[in-house]
């Protein structure tokens, strides 16, 4: 991690020898410069949901997620929304093997953290079959992301403290 204490973390989030749940890293692969700013870290955590917990115990004004969702019935679709900590499982601990949110956080609260405002910039998948590189679908969505204002837009609604879907 850099020496940012507080901003905006960007984390993509996902493993990429499952298909398109490599959404995350791949996102933060191409990420465009303008989006990296004063005040703005981004890394790819890929699947090491420990390394993110930690990492949450800095003082952060927010976080953005970047990570593959189960398919709506439409692959590729981008969906940009707030994270509810408050409907989060509390009986789950210390997990050093899921990248799953809900398991982050858990640690993050299990190791005496709070989570920050968090926005969660998620592509339907079409597939998380066991295979490197992304569905057409989901690399177009991905070619889409990088290059629109999407990801600038995900990192503004986070520091602004609001949320929207598209």
């Amino acid at each position: 991690m850099s020496d940012i204490t507080s901003g905006i973390l960007v984390a993509g989030i996902g493993n990429i020898f499952l298909g398109d749940d490599g959404f995350g890293p791949e996102v933060i692969r191409h990420v465009p410069d303008r989006v990296v700013g004063p005040g703005v870290n981004v890394v790819d955590y890929g699947i090491r949901g420990m390394h993110l917990a930690y990492d949450l115990l800095e003082d952060w004004d927010a976080l953005v997620l970047v990570d593959a969702i189960p398919s709506r019935g439409t692959p590729g679709a981008i969906h940009v929304f707030e994270a509810d900590h408050e409907t989060l499982s509390p009986n789950s601990g210390l997990d050093a093997h899921s990248m799953d949110p809900t398991a982050v956080f858990a640690s993050l609260t299990a190791l005496g953290g709070t989570p920050p405002y968090t926005i969660v910039v998620g592509c339907e998948a079409h597939d998380v079959e066991e295979r490197i590189g992304l569905s057409d679908a989901v690399a177009a969505a991905l070619i889409f992301f990088c290059e629109t204002a999407c990801a600038t837009a995900a990192c503004s609604l986070a520091a602004s403290g609001r949320s929207a879907t598209s």
